[in-house]
């Protein structure tokens, strides 16, 4: 009897930093903008670990089209409440030119123990991320999943690259926000696990002795829900433009339906070590989609349109079975347009040519990401 296929339903989670529109300076959120998106928006945002942060997140959806539609409410509604506080969102993993000192944390038990047990380490979390759910009921296939879909987390991450600039200087790479979050325990790649079972007693083991909670203190690239019946892609950078969120979760989706249709033909993804996948994480937070990654199977650095080509032809069935084919292929557009900390490279650089002050160039960086928010609402 073939196994019952998962319903490989999403879920999408997106962190927003709040600017001022005339200065494009980090702003903290009035109580006032909270209220304003939790009446309308019915438990969908919460704040984040920053009081200039705001978090949305999808309902479960079956498919991306219904993520569309959800999203682009979401964002609508927490950009129109921003507005009458003279506030934009911007959906970018790090802002241009802020200080992380400057900023003050959410005044909240769960915050204030992260505070108290990350310490220095914490402080400097001014970055955001998206995150990506997928519906797999069976605990052990989730585990399976994780362990074979983290081969593809770096090519998920060269798309996604938004955070080329940090405290106002160019840090040479396309997602700063990795060198950030990598600081804080019990992050990076999850570990190749045999089962559910290994999972289970690995957590217990910390929650036993008392070092986290629950598995939610658990912040690997990607990982088992805590909260829901599924795997958690935590690796991408937040996105400016709701279409390239949208081929991201397609993506997402779709490599965790092809590797599901091979293990249902008792096959499976290779599994390289983390210390290769690794280099492939590096080369993706370095240079994005620019400078290829390693095609391990071959033995060589593969340009990312043909790493591209190639992931379609993979996940072809699974996207059109899944209705998202447009989407899918719509990533196309991140190579030809650049990922947004191409973008935003570009824009700062047409500022410096136009002759204008560096703080100047930084702030035209923040315009173009409020601009980009705005383009898809």
């Amino acid at each position: 009897m073939a196994p019952k296929e998962p319903p490989f339903s999403i879920g999408v989670e997106e962190e927003y930093l709040l600017v001022d529109c005339e200065t494009c300076a980090l702003a903290q959120a009035p109580a006032g903008l909270m209220d304003d998106c939790t009446a309308e928006l019915e438990g969908q945002v919460s704040p984040e670990f920053l009081q200039c942060q705001i978090e949305i997140g999808t309902r479960v959806c079956a498919n991306v089209s219904e993520a569309r539609e959800d999203l682009k409410y979401l964002r609508a509604t927490v950009a129109k409440h921003a507005k009458t506080y003279g506030l934009a969102p911007i959906a970018a993993s790090c802002h241009p030119f802020a200080n992380w000192k400057e900023q003050h944390h959410v005044d909240k038990d769960r915050y204030n123990d992260l505070r108290r047990d990350l310490a220095g380490v914490v402080r400097r979390m001014l970055i955001c991320g998206m995150h990506v759910h997928v519906g797999i009921p069976d605990p052990d296939t989730r585990i399976d999943l994780v362990s074979q879909l983290s081969y593809f987390l770096p090519h998920l991450l060269a798309l996604s690259g938004s955070s080329p600039f940090w405290q106002g200087d160019d840090t040479g790479l396309a997602s700063y926000r990795l060198t950030v979050f990598d600081n804080l325990p019990r992050t990076g790649l999850p570990p190749h696990l045999s089962g559910w079972s290994e999972f289970e007693k690995s957590v217990q083991a910390l929650v036993d002795i008392g070092v986290i909670e629950d598995s939610s203190k658990i912040w690997w690239d990607l990982r088992p829900s805590s909260r829901f019946p599924t795997i958690e892609s935590r690796i991408c950078d937040v996105q400016p433009r709701l279409e390239h969120t949208l081929s991201l979760t397609a993506l997402t989706q779709c490599l965790a339906r092809m590797l599901w249709r091979l293990k249902a033909r008792n096959q499976r993804w290779r599994l390289y070590d983390n210390f290769l996948v690794a280099e492939n994480r590096w080369r993706a937070q370095r240079y994005g989609v620019n400078n290829g990654l390693i095609d391990f199977g071959i033995g060589e650095i593969v340009d990312f349109p043909q790493l591209l080509s190639d992931i379609f032809l993979l996940i072809e069935q699974d996207a059109d079975a899944l209705g998202c084919t447009i989407e899918v292929e719509a990533a196309r557009s991140i190579l030809e347009t650049g990922t947004s900390a191409d973008r935003q490279r570009a824009v700062y650089h047409d500022s410096i040519q136009a002759e204008k002050p560096k703080d100047q160039a930084l702030q035209d960086v923040v315009r173009h990401l409020i601009d980009e928010f705005h383009a898809d609402l």
